[in-house]
């Protein structure tokens, strides 16, 4: 079965075929940085890890990058309220963001672009624009003519008569000019110098770059005019991915990305996430209850990447006992002194590959996981109760170790021991290995060895009674 991938442009389902065989490049955009990440946010980069990770597993060699934006109005107005320079709230709120979102698993993007670092690329790409026509220049203000690029809407839906005045996002709020433009919808490529602002010269005047043509010059001068994946929330869909694809279409006159994914908004309790409904809740905040980082990339995960994911304390609570499962699972070969050698299940795999092949459906892919993880614990259990298992210790290592590597490509590592006790709190996995040393030693004859094991084992209040077939049983 080949990967298949939803395409927001086209709305359906697409086979994946990368512009070059065997590679994949990969654009998703990054935080504004003003403020700590939110649950929305670390939505998003898990998601967009897991798909990089995914494709790697593949086969594929990925290129990931994510920008920083590091100029915008709301670092500016930040800048203002805290009497420091909008290059100190970006640094520091970057520094934030890797501190929050490592935690998470997410790996290191191979290269993070800011926006401050690429004025020059900007720049060129507003130029081309304007000596193609497809942009102009009122009072130091560069605009994108939209009527000029007859395919804008194809992303979105949205057609010329859908669109209002004011539908150039974050822009509007900073032009309300508009009589400046020739049509509403057209959209600022550069935004002249005002007061007190950080401002770069250019050909049109002092001034910075409009939020949309940011990603479209960082892409090209980074990953080329066309790259394979494109991704971003379902938010930036309209206007900010509607007018990348406007900017860089119509200067490059190549498509932007084959492939444009987008995920699902987090929600809470039902309601969209927010600060003025004083239900907003950042990366932060949640891994400092504490709650260990893989209960947060584990609830992402269970639902699909493009479905709404709401957050409530019944999601977390559950995404927590789920996790002491497949923890439990993911250390029950370690705590044995297992060492991993790659003896792998592909059956197994192939049920992970099926279902992961259909549009990242990491909810088909932790199922597989977890019919792992309760099979494993079933065992333990069976053994530390009864001194046998249903399947012999060369299958069960064959479990471990291919839920490890599969749980690896979903980015969920076991990486801190728990004691996994029963109800008298003795450590399960101790008593198993306990009494695997010990059925070791009686088959050498070492009674020396088995007898100290059983007086140890005693201490803990485990009673062993060896039976006649040679079975062991467990007394607590």
């Amino acid at each position: 079965m080949a990967l298949k991938i939803y395409n927001t442009q086209t709305r359906r389902l697409e086979p994946f075929i990368p512009l070059q065989p065997g590679k994949a490049t990969m654009y998703c955009c990054g935080v504004t940085v003003y403020d700590y990440c939110h649950l929305g946010h670390a939505r998003s980069y898990i998601v967009w890890d897991m798909v990089r990770r995914y494709l790697q597993w593949r086969g594929y060699e990925v290129t990931y990058v994510q920008n920083f934006t590091d100029i915008d109005d709301k670092i500016l107005h930040r800048a203002q309220q805290e009497g420091v320079s909008m290059a100190d709230i970006s640094e520091r709120f970057i520094k934030a963001y890797f501190a929050d979102i490592r935690p998470l698993n997410v790996m290191d993007a191979d290269e993070y672009p800011r926006v401050t670092d690429n004025i020059s690329g900007i720049q060129q790409l507003i130029q081309i624009l304007l000596d193609k026509n497809y942009a102009y220049v009122v009072d130091g203000d560069v605009y994108f003519n939209v009527q000029a690029f007859a395919e804008y809407g194809k992303l979105s839906g949205r057609t010329q008569s859908m669109m209002k005045a004011g539908a150039s996002g974050r822009v509007a709020l900073r032009d309300p000019e508009t009589i400046k433009k020739k049509h509403p919808s057209d959209f600022a490529l550069w935004k002249s110098a005002k007061l007190g602002e950080p401002a770069w010269d250019s050909p049109w005047g002092k001034g910075r770059p409009g939020w949309h043509i940011e990603c479209s010059a960082m892409v090209r001068a980074l990953l080329g005019e066309t790259i394979d994946i494109h991704g971003g929330g379902s938010d930036l869909v309209f206007p900010h991915h509607e007018n990348e694809i406007a900017q860089s279409e119509a200067a490059n006159g190549k498509p932007l990305a084959k492939y444009w994914l987008h995920n699902g908004m987090v929600t809470v309790n039902g309601e969209k996430m927010s600060k003025s409904l004083g239900n907003f809740t950042t990366i932060r905040e949640l891994l400092n209850r504490p709650l260990d980082p893989m209960v947060i990339r584990l609830f992402v995960l269970q639902a699909h990447y493009r479905k709404p994911l709401d957050f409530t304390e019944e999601a977390i609570n559950s995404a927590v006992n789920s996790w002491k499962t497949l923890k439990q699972g993911l250390l029950f070969g370690k705590k044995l002194g297992w060492k991993k050698d790659q003896k792998l299940d592909f059956t197994v795999i192939e049920k992970f590959k099926t279902a992961m092949d259909d549009d990242f459906n990491s909810p088909g892919g932790l199922a597989v996981l977890f019919e792992l993880a309760k099979n494993l614990r079933r065992e333990g259990n069976l053994f530390t109760h009864e001194g046998k298992t249903d399947t012999g210790v060369e299958e069960l290592q064959q479990q471990w170790q291919t839920l490890v590597h599969l749980a690896g490509v979903l980015g969920l590592e076991a990486k801190t021991e728990a004691n996994i006790t029963d109800a008298k709190g003795f450590d399960e996995a101790e008593i198993i290995r306990l009494i695997q040393e010990r059925n070791e030693a009686r088959k050498v004859k070492d009674y020396a060895k088995s007898d100290r094991i059983r007086e140890q084992l005693q201490q803990m209040g485990i009673s062993l009674i060896d039976r006649p077939n040679g079975e062991t049983s467990i007394v607590r």
